[in-house]
C-alpha cells in the first residue's frame, strides 16, 4: 500500500512539473480550464517549480505559493 502512494506522489510530481515547465517556458496554460483560472502562467509556472524544489523549507514553500497565487490574480498589461 505504502508503494503505492509513493507511485502517486510521483506522477503527480511529475505532472506538476510538466504543467509549470510549460507555463514557465510558452507562457501559456495547458487544457480548458486552466487558461481561464490563472491571469500570469510565468508566475504560476515559477511559484510551481519552486513547490517541488521547496521540499524541506516552509520558507521557499511561502515564496511559491505566493508565486501561484500572483499567478492567479495579476491582470496582464
Amino acid at each position: 500500500m505504502f508503494l503505492v502512494l509513493v507511485l502517486v506522489l510521483c506522477v503527480l510530481g511529475v505532472a506538476w512539473v510538466v504543467v509549470g515547465v510549460h507555463a514557465l517556458l510558452l507562457g501559456r496554460m495547458p487544457g480548458k480550464r486552466l487558461p481561464r483560472l490563472v491571469r500570469q502562467p510565468r508566475l504560476w509556472g515559477a511559484g510551481a517549480l519552486l513547490v517541488l524544489a521547496s521540499a524541506g523549507s516552509p520558507s521557499l514553500f511561502a515564496v511559491a505559493v505566493g508565486l501561484m497565487a500572483l499567478g492567479h490574480v495579476m491582470k496582464s498589461r
